[in-house]
Parts: structure tokens; C-alpha cells; sequence
């Protein structure tokens, strides 16, 4: 089904927002559309809507399998705004966001559906989960100039760190249960990633309700949405496996030609399975099982 417009998938498109959970994936460019749009359908999405610009090619398997959105995020379009008013339209569901050459992966999604693991979540009475985005990239950056390739898709094993949120409204005390995560290419590429870019973490899974809004920062106006856990144990997190960051160094002016390589001494190949990214600490299973 394909849509002219935001206005046009609210309006028209009751039946893809009527039952969750819902994915909604942002093109920022046609790198890699088709595998980003077949791992999140493998994962059991009741209802998944890509929003690209109208000359964006679809793979023929995919296309027919999801609802198409003409909304140009490349020419300023916000994906916060399409977010935000598809959290007004779909009260109680939960709902999922990421970008093109992006993959969620949560503990045991080789067994476990998206919905199953969402039952479980909710049980715990939770209503986000903690995402962190772990960066990937090709291991020969000649072979491929945009940074992308799934066989030969590495990650940093270590460098990733922690630091505590602190509260402006609460004379800069930590938040509770909050904290600011970095690393991956964000942290060894720092200086061409601008501050408020080089966090991590991201509440990619969430459901919607009344009032609730997505910020620029990757965070939500309810402050208990931003929280890793409930404050009795350790509850689920997932990961975001993210060609995002790789892709634009590699293509934008003022860094593409200063990195040779992305590969380091903390490198490893990316198995693209949850039991290596729980191994790293990148996921959290709580009290999953």
C-alpha cells in the first residue's frame, strides 16, 4: 500500500496502525532497504511502514509486504515529527523506529518473535526498552567505499562506556536509573561527530500513550521511558546493529578522506546473532528466559 504523504498514511492507513508491534524505518539513502526491511519482518512486526522518498526503488519481495510513505527525510523532512504523530495515532501499541541499513537484534530473536519478547517486556511491567546502537562497518573500506557490506560487517568488542545523566531541573544530580552511553565509531571518531550526536543509547521500542513525544536526543518527555531498568531488577535491553554512522563518515567531505579504515585492534567480525552481543555486555537479557 503506498501513501502520498504523513497526512495521507494517518488518515488512510488505520489498518497498519491497528495492531502492533509496528515498525517504521526512515531511508535515508537506498543503501541496503530490502535487508533492513526483511530482518525486521523475519522478526515478527505485525505492521512495518517505510517512509522514502517517492524515486526510492523497493525490492519486488518487500514492497507488497509493507506500507510506503513518500517523506523525504534527506531534504528535511524530520523523522521526530513522523514519530511523534504516528505515537498520537496509536495509543497502547508498542511501536519500533530506526533507519535503512539498521538492524534490531534482542536476546534470543533466532527463537523468539518481536511480539513474544514484547509480552514479556510488558509483564514487567515496562513500557520502553533501552537500545544500544552498536556500530558496524566493512572490514575493507576499498573493496567497499560507502562502508557497508553484511559478510564482511565488523564491530568495535570493547570501548564502550557509561556516564551518568545529569538533571538541569535538579541541580545537576544523576537522573535515576539513567545513564549516557558512548562509544563504537562515535567515541575513535569523535572530533567529526558533533556532541549531542555521539551518544549510543536510543528507546528505539516503545509504547505510545497520550501525551508522549520523541526528542531530538533520542529520549522521550516521560523520564521513566529513559530509565534502563525498573527499579526491583535488570530488565531486557536490545541492540541496533547500525551501518548509520560508518556510511556517513564515509561520505561526508570533512571525514571521508582522513579514515583508511574503520578496523582497529578492538575489531571483530559481526556473527549478526544475539548470543555475540550479549556475550559483549551490548545486550542485557534480565530476567528473561
Amino acid at each position: 500500500m503506498q501513501y502520498s504523504s504523513l497526512d495521507d498514511f494517518l488518515a488512510r492507513g488505520q489498518a497498519h496502525l491497528a495492531k502492533g508491534p509496528i515498525a517504521l524505518v526512515f531511508a535515508e539513502d537506498q543503501v541496503e532497504l530490502g535487508s533492513t526491511l526483511r530482518h525486521h519482518l523475519d522478526a515478527g512486526f505485525k505492521a512495518l511502514a517505510i517512509f522514502a522518498p517517492a524515486h526510492f526503488k523497493l525490492p519486488a519481495d518487500v514492497e507488497a509486504r509493507v506500507a510506503r510513505v513518500t517523506y523525504d527525510v534527506t531534504g528535511g523532512d524530520s523523522y521526530i515529527a513522523a514519530v511523534n504523530a504516528v505515537i498520537k495515532a496509536t495509543a497502547g501499541q508498542w511501536l519500533y523506529y530506526c533507519f535503512n541499513a539498521e538492524y534490531l537484534f534482542y536476546p534470543f530473536i533466532e527463537t523468539r518473535s518481536i511480539g513474544e519478547m514484547l509480552a514479556f517486556h510488558t509483564e514487567e511491567r515496562r513500557d520502553a526498552m533501552l537500545s544500544y546502537v552498536v556500530d558496524v562497518y566493512a572490514g575493507d573500506l576499498d573493496a567497499h567505499p560507502n562502508a557497508v557490506h553484511l559478510e564482511d560487517a565488523h564491530m568495535d568488542k570493547s570501548g564502550y562506556y557509561a556516564l551518568a545523566r545529569s538533571d538541569p531541573a535538579n541541580h545537576n544530580h544523576p537522573k535515576e536509573r539513567q545513564l549516557d552511553f558512548f562509544g563504537g565509531l562515535r567515541w575513535r571518531y569523535e572530533e567529526h561527530i558533533p556532541a549531542p550526536r555521539r551518544k549510543i543509547d536510543r528507546i528505539a521500542l516503545f509504547r505510545c500513550k497520550d501525551g508522549l513525544e520523541l526528542r531530538a536526543d533520542h529520549t522521550f518527555n516521560d523520564e521513566e521511558y529513559n530509565t534502563y531498568a525498573c527499579p526491583w531488577h535488570n530488565n531486557l535491553t536490545a541492540a541496533v546493529v547500525s551501518f548509520r554512522t560508518a556510511k556517513a563518515l564515509k561520505s561526508n567531505p570533512g571525514s571521508m578522506f582522513d579514515i583508511k579504515t574503520f578496523k582497529w585492534h578492538n575489531s571483530t567480525q559481526f556473527e549478526w546473532h544475539s548470543r555475540q552481543l550479549l556475550d559483549l555486555g551490548l545486550m542485557e537479557p534480565g530476567q528473561w528466559f
